[in-house]
């Protein structure tokens, strides 16, 4: 059983879970800098020393919260998938493909604090295929990437090991518009022209991954 501050808000149940749940309000609420195993205690309603029976430290319970909000971005880019109703197979594979980067870019540009957030569950490549970070169909966002790329691969259009280094080009390129779009200097200009840059930059991209592949002598693809 937690040990009980003077809110009292916390009184049994997983107070694991409670912390991180705890934390990822806050760090919504007030930015990701306000999260202090100090602060995030004090919202759950339990003491400081509570958070160290489920937590090695502050970045542990960060990586726990980042992974939370990853969870989110895993069903944006899930709901993007699902709405793919191509019937032939190489151009499903191109436009599942481009559901992830679009889905990925929507929930940036319409939830940018808990993009921001996200980044704590990703200290390293280890954090990306974990668990908790995965949406409804059980995978993370980064394992949506392999998928999709894996579907390319399936249908000739991108050979087997272009899949790895075609996942980093994808995520790189992807990522560094959201940043722009979000924290950088694209995040002054209207939502529409963002939204528009980002479905132009999804389709480069993509275009680019089956250039590589057709001078590699994969399938043609359109």
């Amino acid at each position: 059983m937690a040990e009980a501050t003077p809110t009292g808000r916390y009184h049994h149940g997983n107070l694991r879970a409670a912390l991180v749940e705890a934390g990822y309000h806050l760090a919504v609420d007030q930015g990701p800098d306000a999260v202090t195993l100090r602060a995030v205690t004090r919202r759950a309603g339990v003491s400081p020393a509570a958070a160290y029976r489920h937590f090695a430290g502050l970045e542990e319970l960060r990586v726990a919260i980042g992974l939370w909000s990853i969870r989110g971005l895993a069903r944006a880019i899930e709901e993007h998938q699902a709405r793919v109703e191509i019937a032939d197979p190489v151009g499903r594979a191109r436009a599942m493909l481009e559901a992830v980067g679009d889905g990925y870019l929507a929930f940036a540009l319409d939830q940018p604090r808990v993009f921001r957030i996200g980044l704590y569950g990703l200290l390293g490549m280890e954090h990306a295929e974990l668990a908790d970070g995965a949406g409804d169909s059980g995978r993370t966002p980064f394992q949506l990437l392999t998928d999709a790329l894996v579907g390319l691969a399936a249908v000739g259009a991108l050979p087997a090991e272009g899949v790895e280094p075609a996942a980093i080009q994808c995520w790189s390129s992807v990522h560094g518009f959201a940043s722009l779009a979000t924290q950088g200097p694209l995040r002054g200009a209207p939502r529409e022209a963002r939204d528009a840059m980002a479905r132009r930059l999804v389709r480069d991209v993509v275009d680019g991954v089956l250039a590589v592949s057709s001078r590699q002598g994969g399938a043609e693809i359109s």
